[in-house]
């Protein structure tokens, strides 16, 4: 998944960002409100994690402008305010989901997940083309009942490949989804990746149909 975390308090915005990564995630941090709006207003996010107090735009205004313009990623207010109006306020915003600090980072995870399984995306959480199966759940991948070892990245890639199966994506759109916006990752980083990936899942298998495909000029495709 990709994620942006929009919290002021580097401490926690640092451990916030480490953990999900751990867990095979992208992640982007703003660390004011105007920064994360700018950002969840212009790239594609699975789910936002965001404090409620933050400097140039708290996270009450980011939800109803969001909402406002028809942007209904999935939201995770994060408050030091626990009254119940504090609360009720924030989900009348437009936020899907509360929690307060200091919380578990467990179930900031738990929570986070739910959050991407909610109907649009229950049918995704098991990615497949021909005899390649990826579950987003337990980050295994499968191919010809094979179980194939991928790193973060890799697996990653190929989640985003199988998202869009048979589609071409520009090495800049890889770039953008599968790398954190300040990350100094260039273009033929994605060539360089799409070649560990050939390697795992195509080669690996001589007999079997190859999936990703190259477009000259384009970009790459996966599909069956």
């Amino acid at each position: 998944m990709k994620i942006l975390v929009v919290e002021d308090e580097h401490r926690i915005a640092s451990y916030i960002k480490k953990g999900l990564e751990l867990k095979s995630n992208v992640v982007d941090v703003a660390h004011d409100g105007q920064e994360g709006y700018d950002l969840a207003s212009s790239e594609g996010y699975d789910v936002i994690i965001l404090d409620r107090m933050l400097p140039r735009m708290d996270g009450v205004s980011i939800c109803k402008n969001l909402r406002s313009e028809g942007i209904h990623t999935p939201i995770l207010m994060l408050t030091a305010k626990v009254e119940v109006a504090e609360r009720v306020e924030g989900l009348d915003a437009g936020a899907d989901d509360y929690l307060p600090k200091p919380f578990a980072f467990a179930e900031l995870l738990s929570r986070v997940r739910a959050l991407a399984r909610r109907p649009k995306q229950l049918e995704q959480t098991v990615l497949a083309v021909g005899d390649l199966k990826l579950n987003t759940i337990n980050y295994e991948v499968v191919r010809a009942g094979i179980k194939i070892d991928l790193s973060k990245k890799e697996f990653a890639l190929l989640e985003f490949l199988l998202r869009h199966k048979g589609k071409i994506m520009s090495a800049e759109q890889i770039i953008e989804q599968v790398w954190s916006y300040d990350s100094e990752a260039l273009p033929n980083t994605a060539q360089v990746y799409i070649g560990y990936l050939r390697n795992k899942i195509d080669k690996a298998f001589p007999k079997a149909k190859r999936l990703i495909q190259t477009v000259r000029g384009f970009g790459y495709k996966i599909s069956g």
